[in-house]
């Protein structure tokens, strides 16, 4: 029993073998056929792309001529434009300094409040309780005034000497100008917060002819209150002058003897050779003396 099956598997095996190598060779034989086909096909389809590359290599080159000469042109206009705003952004650095900046600023807030005097501050609105959950329409305003009326336009002389100050500063850099500017700031700031901020949310005579009226301020309060800070802030920053970096010798002199070049150091063999100082007797003596 043993014996006959393994016979018939030996027999499956050897016709498995055989019918493998008969595809095999069929594989083979169809292939070396069609060889040829395949390398004619293959160097047709190689010449034909090599003939539409030129073609089209010959009808895209003017086109690649223009865009490398438009590139070209370009990075020549734009080294130019560099240079013009590296010339430009460095006679601008000599010309408006840190501290000129901020004289600017000291100026341009000063001319902020002196606008700002004009605006209304402060006005009444009747009825706001009516207009509390609506979004699309607000409580109508009455007896509104302007910011300088609160305090008769005492603010203007102020910011009209405070620009003068700043004009100052930018022909000359004195230190001392920012005092100036910093006292007219403080001074501004008390006024706008003990004057125009009680006076601003103050009702007055309106309470009696209107129901639910409640005073508020409006943009001409934080406008000159934003003003006479900007003028606090530029006036600090001048007066500090952050710009102006200490140069601390010691330390230059410090770096340059970094720099310094050094001797080379002696060998073990040389320091080896270097006789010693002979110690004289008392001085052996006191080095042994308890």
């Amino acid at each position: 029993m043993i014996a006959a099956a393994r016979r018939r598997i030996g027999a499956v095996v050897t016709m498995g073998a055989k019918r493998t190598r008969q595809v095999d060779r069929a594989i083979a034989r169809r292939l070396e056929r069609a060889r040829p086909k395949l390398a004619k096909g293959l160097d047709r389809l190689r010449a034909r792309s090599i003939q539409v590359a030129k073609a089209a290599g010959k009808r895209l080159r003017p086109f690649a001529v223009l865009a490398l000469r438009g590139f070209g042109r370009s990075e020549r206009l734009l080294r130019r434009a560099s240079t013009i705003s590296a010339r430009g952004a460095t006679r601008a650095s000599a010309l408006l300094t840190p501290a000129r900046g901020i004289a600017l600023l000291i100026l341009a807030s000063a001319i902020c409040l002196v606008v700002s005097q004009f605006v209304t501050y402060g006005s009444v609105e009747i009825g706001q309780p009516a207009y509390a959950g609506l979004t699309s329409a607000s409580a109508p305003t009455v007896a509104g005034e302007t910011a300088g009326a609160a305090h008769s336009y005492i603010l203007v002389p102020l910011a009209l000497i405070a620009a003068l100050v700043a004009t100052m500063m930018l022909r000359s850099e004195r230190r001392g100008l920012a005092r100036i500017v910093i006292g007219l700031s403080l001074l501004c700031i008390a006024l706008i917060l003990i004057v125009d901020l009680p006076a601003g949310t103050d009702v007055g005579a309106q309470s009696s002819r209107f129901s639910g009226a409640t005073a508020v301020l409006q943009g001409g309060f934080y406008a000159e209150l934003a003003a006479a800070a900007g003028l606090l802030i530029g006036g600090l920053l001048y007066y500090a002058r952050p710009c102006r970096i200490p140069i601390n010798l010691s330390g230059r002199a410090a770096s340059a003897r970094r720099r310094r070049r050094r001797r080379r150091d002696s060998s073990p063999r040389k320091a080896a050779r270097r006789p010693s100082r002979p110690r004289s007797g008392a001085a052996s003596a006191r080095a042994s003396r308890p």
